[in-house]
């Protein structure tokens, strides 16, 4: 009868690379967020969103432009988005103070003189494609990303998905450079090998690369795509020859949590207005199949880089971009 062995096979370990800090641990990154559809926010009324680790509200100036400005009246912190539009200024529900597209009190609603320092963060603000962009930050950076065709040229769809996944938004964005998942996920082909990063286009705050391949209907495409920050995927590009434009930002309501927008565009000179639309359809078809693909590992991941392999240099690459992203929060006072 053998001895059975006391001995124990060494420990195994797992193979960790640096981690990625949360969003909101060191501040958020520094880049646009969409913060709503511009249809949300019709003239004389007040929108209020969740926004980074606090919230926010949307209104329309007198000049008809978006402001987003933090929630919290500083007075006694009454919440502004139950307030009201009064001859274009911010009204807050609780007292009747008013405030200016600037954020500045103007005025109590008892008479007493505005205090000097009571205001409000105003975000910096773009409205374009159907969404009201605020920039983390005091100063914008950086510009949102453009399609190759005129705005004037291009029939705009904009949507805003219901799901709230609980990731922040690099970790969704990860998914363009991480050509493992490209290939064996959504089993899209390249046509010349798999994208080298080293002929990616990056900047400070966006990388580009294009590929030409085929779907996994067989379909040809050929796809410049990227992101932005660390939260605004872009692509432009051809499927079976027809040009399209697809962006896909994310928010963050809360930290670690992201809202999802799409943008979809294609040229109005290409066909006429009910051909268009039904292309439209298609691309959304498209993307939103993508999305489902990602929807059961989203919701489920617990992202930390590990073991890669070679196939893994353009998703190691992005990852070292995230690791230096900087990031601020200049309203954190103001907007919890």
């Amino acid at each position: 009868m053998s001895a059975i062995s006391s001995e124990r096979p060494p420990a195994l370990r797992r193979v960790l690379a640096q981690p990625i800090p949360p969003e909101g641990e060191g501040g958020f990154s520094r880049t646009w967020f969409p913060i709503c559809l511009s249809a949300d926010v019709p003239a004389g009324t007040v929108t209020g969103r969740d926004f980074l680790d606090g919230r926010v509200v949307v209104y329309r100036g007198p000049d008809g432009a978006a402001r987003v400005l933090s929630a919290y009246c500083p007075h006694l912190g009454a919440d502004l988005s139950v307030g009201d539009v009064h001859e274009g200024q911010l009204r807050c529900a609780f007292h009747h103070w008013r405030f200016d597209t600037t954020g500045t009190c103007v005025a109590t609603g008892c008479g007493d003189p505005a205090p000097p320092r009571a205001r409000l963060f105003a975000f910096p603000v773009q409205e374009r494609y159907g969404v009201v962009w605020a920039f983390n930050g005091e100063t914008p950076t950086f510009d949102l990303p453009d399609f190759p065709v005129p705005d004037d040229r291009l029939a705009i769809r904009t949507l805003e998905l219901d799901e709230i996944f609980p990731v922040d938004p690099w970790v969704f964005c990860a998914n363009t450079p991480d050509v493992q998942h490209i290939k064996a996920l959504h089993g899209i082909t390249f046509d010349d090998g798999d994208p080298d990063p080293d002929r990616f286009t990056w900047t400070d705050h966006s990388f580009r690369y294009g590929f030409e391949g085929r779907l996994p209907s067989g379909d040809p495409i050929s796809y410049e795509i990227g992101i932005t920050g660390t939260n605004i995927f872009y692509q432009s590009g051809s499927v079976n020859g027809r040009w399209f434009g697809f962006i896909m930002p994310f928010g963050i309501p809360r930290p670690g949590s992201i809202t999802s927008f799409m943008v979809l565009a294609a040229r109005t000179d290409d066909s006429g207005e009910g051909d268009t639309q039904e292309f439209l359809d298609s691309v959304q078809a498209l993307e939103e199949s993508i999305v489902d693909d990602d929807r059961p590992v989203l919701n489920t991941i617990h992202f930390r880089p590990g073991t890669t392999t070679r196939s893994d240099k353009s998703l190691n690459r992005f990852l070292h971009y995230v690791r230096g992203f900087p990031r601020t929060h200049p309203a954190r006072d103001f907007i919890n």
